[in-house]
């Protein structure tokens, strides 16, 4: 099993950014999509997430009209479209499915916000 997180970089406040999360070993399509997210001294904070059925979104309020969580299910991959980058943005970005009581974890991205 794997979830292998790409897209992260160095962005200037009010740029864009898309990450990627590429899935393997398991049933993709079964599991619902969640972007974490973690800066230095803080506690990790759910980002965004898509449903497995349905494909409900749920965003937190900081990034609400700001960023995009989107999945392929033919490419095994979830994505986050961020746009509107802000300095608060900065923080290592994290890639979870979670399917009843099974989690996978990916081993995260690094998003910086900076002039």
């Amino acid at each position: 099993v794997q979830l292998v997180e790409s897209g992260g970089g160095l962005v200037q406040p009010g740029g864009s950014l898309r990450l990627s999360c590429a899935a393997s070993g398991f049933t993709f399509s079964r599991y619902t999509m969640t972007w974490y997210r973690q800066a230095p001294g803080k506690e990790r904070e759910l980002v965004a997430t898509i449903t497995r059925v349905g494909g409900s979104t749920y965003y937190a309020d900081s990034v609400k009209g700001r960023f995009t969580i989107s999945n392929d299910n033919a490419r095994n991959t979830v994505y986050l479209q961020m746009n509107s980058l802000k300095p608060e943005d900065t923080a290592v970005y994290y890639c979870n499915a979670r399917y009843l009581k099974t989690d996978y974890w990916g081993q995260g991205t690094q998003v910086t916000v900076s002039s």
